[in-house]
């Protein structure tokens, strides 16, 4: 079985010891790139001349600017999109720690802890230099060998031994696990850390818990016994200016259940706003013993805390709690493992990292969330002995789901490894996507869900009970969450592995679907006022982390919505697909007047009556920044497929005059569509006549994409000619992917008929890893296998290894290593690939290797 398929040597160079001065040193100078809409910024050159820069490309530089001094420099608050102040690509990520909606602690794949949202949708990117694991070796009583499993080399703790060569130490991920070995050099010991995570699907249980486990396997290749020590520390907090606040204190814990005894130290970290325990422990067992340090400075050379390891392999223990700190000070805290590995044996050593902020706020600090794993471990604050507990006694049986839920996957010879790889790895995002999960107030009625409109809801109230509220950001930079139009693509992932989360976000998005919000505000791309939200009309995002999401929708502020032709669409085209994958008939039946009402609103863009939407001469959809006019491919698409599965929606549901109705749409739509758009090849990017409209757009079969995972593709259901979408299919592989980069990059999103890039929108000549792997699914659906595996492949062979971005996937790259908004949403979509695969072939087939 192929575990391993992200293999990644800790080398020696400057880089990787964080010594680099420039985090674009890897790609071309004006590499690191975010865009919105009509500009391009290079936020590498944020100097005199960067504004220069600016008001050069945008068209409204003003209102941006406006807004965004007023918001992070008045207001002291964070950009829902920041265009002057990206994030920074840092090739250092791996593995995120922690389950869903609970915060991540991300590890990278030199073992730093990196990465941190607590706070949720709230991002730190700070390596906390002491957060690290050390080994120590004793032989005759005797320490031969103690060091800092880093290749760091810091200014601080310069007591310690640091600066492991990179060369013994190796790191693979197949998420939710990694592993790192440790080949302790001169010593004849390996050491192999497995981190595991409780991320399994179809649990909503352990899968909520904030929890990390290390699972330390010590093999001793010597003739002699050896007395192996793993000590792990932890500073107290996230490395931000908090950490020096003040107040922050520790204390040692044990906690024994069921003849199970775990012991370790408790770090609180007493903020004003969402308060936190971060818990470091070991299981206690026959062989083992588990010692610590309650507190010592992190910030001083951490001498007496080597010194305590080095004389006998144990800490002192001290009992009691810490002194508070003082404002300035920070604290840290260590437990040690250990044990007697006899020659030529073997042992394990199961150290767990636990954090619990059960109670938050978001930004407006307007209301109380309770996080979901308080259902089962409570909300006082005071659950991280039993979380840790939960997590060292409950880690096998995690790994024996996980594994079961994987096998058939990885043992499958005829999938490519790097397909496997991708698959599972993507999926950090929906832990590691600013997600949160929320328990509904015990007190919280139907009527306060469901707003003066949303009565229709009968199951709101029973869902949101039982699986709570879920949401994700569009992506670690695109602070907005659960964006609709992204979402869209990444819901495969949802729907195919928590398929509850899938319908309880449903759930939310028809409330507001349902209600309107009539508050005033200016738009930023065309300075036009509008109301945020209309009646009946699909939001963007249910909102920003640094607001109050659920309560006020619509976080972006780029264009107005309301006239997006795309959002209705992919409301139904979701709604048919989760009843047909989840035969869930309760969802069915309360969605339904939901999706007329949203049919109803969109009706009024077929303004010929001719069957077919039109567009409206701008960036009226997912791509936002790409204007498109009249008849278009992938709306007209998406339109056609909606109004098919309302079609089927009415025959399941027995609505024979709504059935009757959107027959005779669909009827017509049909024919205009292929009038209108096709060819001969492929279907045009839209009607309009215009210099571009004959693109080749790669996701010009999205609806045929949505209905192929719906089952109606086919028979008396089919809206699109088979002959055509191969036809299109084929042209787009040939253009879009193998004219592109060599066929090495996936496809681009536009390509002229001439096989050169279209250049008239910024986004027209990017490659969207999200729709490679839509457009790799539908070839997989559409009998091109061997096409479909060799388009995903160039984007993954990319992203997670040319441009060095594991476990940060981005939003859209282009040909000379250029890439915008780090970690996003929608390459969850790979799923759909998966999906594909499974309803495509018969049980127990495979298919050809890519």
């Amino acid at each position: 079985m192929e575990v391993a398929v992200v293999l990644v040597c800790i080398p020696t160079s400057p880089w990787a010891s964080g010594r680099a001065s420039h985090p674009c040193t890897s790609l071309e100078p004006c590499s690191r790139v975010l865009e919105c809409s009509v500009f391009t910024l290079c936020p590498c050159r944020l100097d005199s001349d960067a504004y220069f820069h600016v008001l050069s490309y945008l068209s409204f530089p003003c209102r941006y600017f406006k807004w965004w001094y007023k918001k992070t420099r008045i207001e002291k608050k964070s950009a829902f999109i920041d265009l002057l102040c990206a994030v920074p690509l840092q090739q250092i990520y791996g593995c995120p720690l922690g389950g869903i909606g609970g915060g991540t602690i991300t590890r990278g794949w030199r073992g730093e802890f990196c990465r941190w949202q607590l706070n949720p949708g709230i991002y730190h990117y700070e390596t906390v230099i002491a957060d690290q694991f050390t080994v120590c070796l004793r032989c005759k009583g005797q320490t031969v060998y103690q060091q800092v499993l880093s290749v760091e080399r810091p200014s601080t703790l310069q007591g310690w031994n640091w600066g492991y060569c990179g060369h013994y130490a190796f790191y693979h991920a197949l998420y939710p696990r990694a592993w790192m070995v440790y080949e302790l050099p001169g010593q004849n010991v390996v050491l192999t850390c497995r981190q595991v995570s409780p991320v399994i699907p179809h649990d909503y249980k352990d899968s909520s818990l904030p929890v990390g486990v290390f699972i330390w396997e010590v093999e001793n290749e010597r003739d002699e016994d050896v007395d192996v020590s793993i000590m792990f520390s932890l500073q107290n907090g996230t490395g931000t200016k908090e950490d020096r606040s003040g107040g922050h204190w520790n204390e040692p814990f044990a906690f024994e259940k069921e003849g199970e005894r775990v012991a370790g130290v408790l770090l609180h970290h007493c903020t004003h706003v969402n308060p936190f325990t971060l818990a470091i422990s070991a299981r206690e067992k026959a062989g083992t013993g588990v010692t610590h340090l309650t507190a010592f400075n992190p910030m001083g050379s951490g001498r007496e805390v080597w010194q305590d390891l080095l004389q006998d392999g144990r800490l002192d223990s001290p009992a009691g709690k810490s002194s508070l700190t003082e404002k300035g000070e920070v604290t840290a805290a260590a437990v040690c493992a250990s044990c007697r590995v006899p020659a030529r044996g073997h042992r394990t050593l199961e150290l767990a990292l636990a954090w619990d902020m059960p109670r938050v706020h978001f930004g407006s600090k307007e209301k109380l969330h309770l996080r979901r794993y308080t259902r089962f471990f409570g909300s006082g604050g005071d659950a991280a002995p039993a979380l840790s507990h939960h997590a060292l006694t409950h880690y096998e049986e995690w790994e024996r789901k996980i594994e079961a839920w994987q096998k058939p996957i990885l043992e499958n010879s005829q999938l490519p490894s790097w397909y496997k790889s991708a698959l599972f790895n993507e999926l950090y995002f929906m832990t590691d996507g600013g997600t949160i999960w929320v328990e509904l107030p015990p007190d919280c009625r139907a009527e306060d869900l469901q707003g003066p409109e949303g009565a229709g809801l009968s199951h709101l109230l029973p869902v949101l009970r039982e699986y709570g509220r879920f949401a994700y950001l569009e992506g670690q930079e695109y602070r907005m969450y659960n964006t609709y139009d992204v979402h869209f693509y990444a819901s495969f992932a949802l729907v195919m592995l928590w398929p509850k989360l899938q319908i309880s976000l449903q759930y939310d998005i028809a409330v507001t679907v349902v209600n309107e919000d009539v508050q005033p505000r200016q738009y930023l791309m065309c300075g036009q006022t509008a109301q945020v939200k209309l009646k009946n009309v699909v939001p963007h995002d249910i909102g920003d982390p640094g607001d109050e999401p659920w309560q006020r929708v619509n976080a972006y502020l780029m264009h107005d919505t309301a006239d997006w032709k795309d959002l209705n669409l992919k409301f139904v085209l979701q709604v048919y697909r989760d009843y047909y994958l989840t035969h869930d008939s309760l969802y069915l039946r309360d969605m339904w007047p939901v999706c007329q009402a949203v049919m109803e609103s969109e009706l009024k863009f077929d303004t010929d009556n001719d069957g077919l939407i039109e567009n409206g001469g701008f960036a009226d959809q997912t791509y936002d920044a790409w204007v498109v006019n009249g008849a278009s491919a992938y709306c007209g698409g998406l339109w056609l497929a909606a109004v098919c599965v309302m079609c089927k929606m009415a025959e399941v549901l027995g609505d024979a005059e709504i059935q009757q109705k959107y027959t005779d749409i669909l009827s017509k739509g049909k024919e205009a569509f292929e009038r209108m758009l096709w060819n001969g090849k492929y279907y045009n990017y839209d009607s309009s006549g215009s210099e571009t409209s004959s693109s080749i757009m790669s996701d010009q079969c999205a609806g045929q994409w949505f209905l192929g995972a719906c089952g109606l593709d086919q028979g008396e259901f089919e809206v699109f000619r088979k002959s055509h979408v191969v036809s299109a299919l084929k042209t787009i592989f040939e253009k879009n992917v193998m004219s592109f980069a060599g066929g090495t990059m996936g496809a681009v999103n536009g390509m002229r008929p001439d096989g050169v890039p279209d250049t008239s929108s910024v986004q027209s000549n990017e490659v969207w890893i999200g729709v490679v792997y839509a457009l790799a699914a539908t070839m997989i659906q559409e009998g091109l296998v061997e096409e479909g595996f060799h388009t995903a492949e160039g984007c993954y062979r990319t992203v997670w290894e040319r441009l060095g971005m594991a476990f940060q996937t981005p939003e859209a790259y282009r040909e000379k290593k250029v890439y915008r908004s780090l970690a996003y949403m929608r390459p969850l979509s790979i799923w759909s690939m998966q999906l594909a695969l499974e309803l495509a072939l018969p049980q127990g087939t495979s298919p050809r290797r890519a």
